[in-house]
């Protein structure tokens, strides 16, 4: 599965979160639900849904996503070894990129929601990370998977990576990243995520 399939796949999951009946919830899972909630409350808003709102709409979105994802730990971990090799400035740039480019398709898919419950499967706690674990079920009664991961910073815990049915949305783009810089360059990458920016 391509990374961007992935996400189209898994993005409005963090929405719907909050229309679940926990299990065995924790600290995590309940500032999932804030975020969650801000995010539902956004959507359901009529005052939002006419196009002239769009702009609004989305932006009041993407400020609720970013209080919960990581943009700079989930880019760390998908260029992995080669971010070492980038300067402060290039590892601005990237962050940039990679959270817009997830943010992009979160949008797109996240006003798309058609109804999907989920149920929690419970937490698995280790120091300052833990696993977020979700059991989704579709219209056609049909269940799938899901794990959040969260890394705590401060008081907050902050989502890193995410997958479905056992498959690594990091990982995925992982992949897909050093396969671009190996064969090609880092800068040939970037150029690549800046013409996906610029797709609307």
């Amino acid at each position: 599965m391509r990374p961007i399939d992935l996400f189209r796949r898994t993005a409005f999951l963090l929405l719907i979160l909050g229309m679940a009946v926990p299990v065995l919830a924790g600290e995590p899972t309940d500032q999932v639900k804030q975020t969650t909630d801000k995010i539902l409350s956004v959507v359901s808003d009529p005052t939002l849904k006419a196009s002239s709102k769009a702009e609004e709409r989305r932006r009041r979105i993407r400020s609720a996503v970013d209080e919960r994802f990581d943009w700079e730990e989930m880019a760390r971990r998908s260029l992995a070894r080669h971010w070492a090799q980038r300067t402060d400035e290039e590892k601005k740039e990237f962050t940039r990129l990679f959270g817009g480019l997830l943010e992009q398709t979160y949008m797109d898919k996240v006003e798309g929601y058609s109804g999907e419950k989920v149920q929690y499967a419970g937490e698995t706690m280790d120091g300052d990370y833990v696993v977020v674990k979700v059991k989704i079920i579709t219209q056609k009664n049909v269940d799938i998977p899901v794990e959040y991961r969260l890394k705590k910073k401060g008081s907050n815990w902050l989502v890193y990576d995410l997958s479905i049915e056992g498959v690594s949305l990091i990982n995925n783009y992982r992949t897909q990243f050093n396969s671009i810089i190996s064969g090609s360059s880092y800068e040939e990458l970037v150029k690549r995520l800046k013409a996906k920016a610029t797709q609307k």
